[in-house]
């Protein structure tokens, strides 16, 4: 099975789809090149995904960018709920103090590890667990780390490179153990962990979306 995933991904890699990876790679540097108040966007775009959608986090961040620096926790709840949230209170509280943190996220992104920084994210900002974390790194530029969701998950399983969790919720341990076997494939398909999140998302969803 796992033959049959690699020689999946390497189809992908040579076509459209890997144009549109390399693409999105691209904006993603650059997002990571570019102001605080950029890396602060995905920041909270990566807070609102959790438990959420990708389009919907997409279709907020849009619509709520300077918002996500200038409007206060109950108004921000407000807006999150007009655009649909599900949880626009809980989310709005996440925003609200991490922007405490955000010259320290832009700082630290210029000078720390990507696993170094996803620690300390983890730690320290209310909504990041280790999924949402490596997202917003991987949408800024990194390209070492794995957004372990269910999609990942499913797929893992069915090529039985992994044995499916048994709970929804990963410990660091198991999220760690399901990277390294992430990172073992990517070598494999000559891509990195960043790039294979976005192929084996496509071949899951038929989307590369962020």
């Amino acid at each position: 099975m796992k033959r049959e995933l690699l020689k999946s991904i390497r189809a992908l890699k040579e076509g459209k789809t890997g144009s549109l990876v390399r693409r999105r790679m691209e904006e993603f540097r650059k997002a990571g090149n570019g102001s605080g108040s950029r890396l602060f966007s995905e920041l909270c775009f990566c807070i609102l995904t959790a438990n959420y959608t990708a389009e919907g986090g997409i279709r907020i961040q849009k619509e709520l960018h300077a918002g996500f620096h200038t409007l206060g926790e109950k108004q921000l709840a407000k807006k999150l709920r007009s655009l649909g949230h599900r949880f626009p209170n809980t989310r709005a509280n996440y925003i609200a103090e991490a922007r405490g943190h955000r010259v320290d996220v832009e700082k630290m992104s210029r000078t720390c590890s990507s696993s170094e920084l996803r620690e300390w994210l983890v730690e320290n900002v209310k909504g990041l667990g280790y999924k949402e974390a490596s997202h917003f790194l991987r949408n800024t530029g990194a390209t070492d780390l794995a957004i372990i969701d269910f999609h990942i998950i499913d797929v893992l399983a069915r090529n039985k490179i992994i044995k499916k969790p048994k709970s929804k919720s990963l410990s660091k341990k198991t999220y760690l153990e399901i990277e390294r076997s992430l990172a073992k494939l990517a070598a494999r398909a000559h891509v990195t962990l960043a790039e294979l999140d976005l192929y084996l998302w496509y071949l899951e969803t038929g989307k590369i979306l962020k």
